[in-house]
């Protein structure tokens, strides 16, 4: 993700370890539509690791809606578990394969399908008293390792328990058995009996003009290093999809393009801006004018490789400005940074334009959209 690092130096100081509640952020320039509830916010620091952030954020928000409990789950348990699989892929493919802190939220989904969960009390990913996560030397010890890995073939056998070594120096081991509230749980029986989690229960959906609509195919971005597949969607039928899944009391994970002037965090705002005018932070406001947007360019931003996928956050909430423009309330992880701890408020334009894709709960899908994709 380009930008996994660069709120760091607003958010360096907060916290990692907010007890999770249920927020209902209020932002006095907007009317409240539906604001649904979800977990505190958290900081993903010096990682690029946001996928993980956002991902789990959408769990932990369908055990408070589906369970009525509010989890607190460790994002870092997942990305160990996740940095152990780019491995294999990239040894397996002799380093011609993306290895690094990216991701999507898929990823995060398959993790906890195949590995479990814990929570965040008992595995949190930092050592040594350290208070805020820093991934950058690690990711470079561990890229060094594949590589004299791979430079002598064949590759010996036993490789891995070398790597998790490193893992275990700036992670810690995670535990393979452990308590909560009294009770004894591995990963996958956390998953199952707590969490209530079915990868079943989560859709991956696109929306690009190079592929046929109603179907799905693997999406060209350098995250999807697991060719994971998308359904792809007319953009409308996107828009329509997450605004009524938010209306409806589900949430999103949204991976986006956040590296344009339009992208305000300071200011709480994202909107379509000009790219040729500068603006200033104090004059924007939910009303400033955007540009219209189309397919056709969205689709160009996308080929000529201005549209990344940057950034994954959480999608919670549906407003509207005090003269009708919509916007999606979205939960970001750089920490309480903006004027709405933390949240930023997107314009139906901005997330038209720069979308890349989302994860989206299937029971939110109408029937319509589940029988076009063709989705039992």
């Amino acid at each position: 993700m380009k930008f996994s690092l660069l709120p760091v130096a607003f958010v360096i100081s907060c916290s990692v370890f907010a007890q999770p509640v249920t927020l209902n952020v209020v932002s006095p320039d907007f009317n409240n539509v539906k604001v649904n509830p979800a977990t505190t916010v958290k900081n993903q620091a010096m990682t690029g690791t946001c996928w993980c952030f956002s991902t789990t954020s959408l769990v932990e928000s369908e055990a408070i809606r589906t369970n009525q409990k509010s989890l607190d789950l460790s994002e870092m348990f997942t990305v160990r578990n996740i940095y152990l699989e780019k491995a294999k892929n990239y040894v397996l493919r002799v380093g011609k394969a993306q290895f690094g802190e990216g991701g999507l939220g898929h990823d995060m989904i398959r993790a906890i399908a195949t590995y479990g969960a814990e929570p965040e009390s008992v595995y949190s990913g930092l050592v040594n008293g350290e208070k805020t996560f820093n991934h950058q030397a690690m990711v470079s010890k561990l890229q060094a390792y594949l590589d004299s890995v791979i430079k002598v073939q064949p590759v010996k056998a036993d490789w891995i328990p070398g790597y998790t070594a490193i893992l275990d120096e700036y992670m810690g081991a995670a535990p393979g058995e452990f308590e909560y509230e009294g009770k004894k749980y591995t990963p996958l029986t956390f998953a199952k009996d707590v969490v209530h989690f079915n990868m079943n229960d989560y859709v991956s959906i696109t929306s690009f003009t190079h592929q046929p609509y109603y179907s799905s195919f693997i999406l060209q971005v350098p995250d999807n290093f697991a060719n994971g597949s998308f359904y792809n969607l007319p953009v409308k039928d996107m828009i329509d999809v997450v605004a009524n899944a938010v209306k409806n009391g589900y949430t999103v994970s949204w991976d986006a393009d956040v590296s344009n002037n339009g992208f305000r965090q300071d200011k709480g705002l994202a909107l379509y801006l000009d790219p040729a005018q500068k603006y200033k932070s104090a004059d924007l406001t939910p009303d400033t004018q955007e540009q219209p947007w189309s397919v056709e360019t969205r689709q160009h931003l996308y080929e000529n490789l201005t549209t990344q996928d940057d950034h994954l956050m959480h999608l919670t909430g549906y407003e509207e400005s005090k003269s009708g423009k919509k916007f999606f309330l979205v939960k970001n992880s750089w920490g309480s940074v903006g004027p709405f701890g933390g949240y930023i408020n997107v314009s139906e334009s901005y997330f038209a334009i720069n979308t890349i894709s989302v994860v989206v709960p299937k029971a939110a899908l109408s029937k319509e959209v589940l029988a076009k994709l063709q989705i039992q």
